[in-house]
């Protein structure tokens, strides 16, 4: 996926901001490599569609009672 010049980059903590969580939270994402990131020298910045796609990855979905018991009986 290619950046497009212009696209403001996000730092860590602005990330986190959005996240609502802690700095600590987005550098542990960056040391496991789940959410994508853009070295720029020795910074770490983030494009925004990266983020929102790290929100959508981690999206859980609610299942209705007869989906669970679907997969609950699978399971067994």
């Amino acid at each position: 996926m290619r950046h497009r010049l212009g696209e403001e980059l996000l730092t860590g903590e602005q990330v986190a901001a959005l996240l609502k969580t802690t700095p600590r939270f987005v550098r542990r994402l960056v040391q496991a490599r789940r959410i994508e990131y853009v070295k720029v020298g020795r910074l770490v910045r983030f494009r925004e569609a990266a983020v929102a796609d790290y929100i959508e990855r981690n999206r859980v979905v609610p299942l209705s009672r007869a989906e669970l018991r679907r997969q609950i009986g699978r399971a067994a």
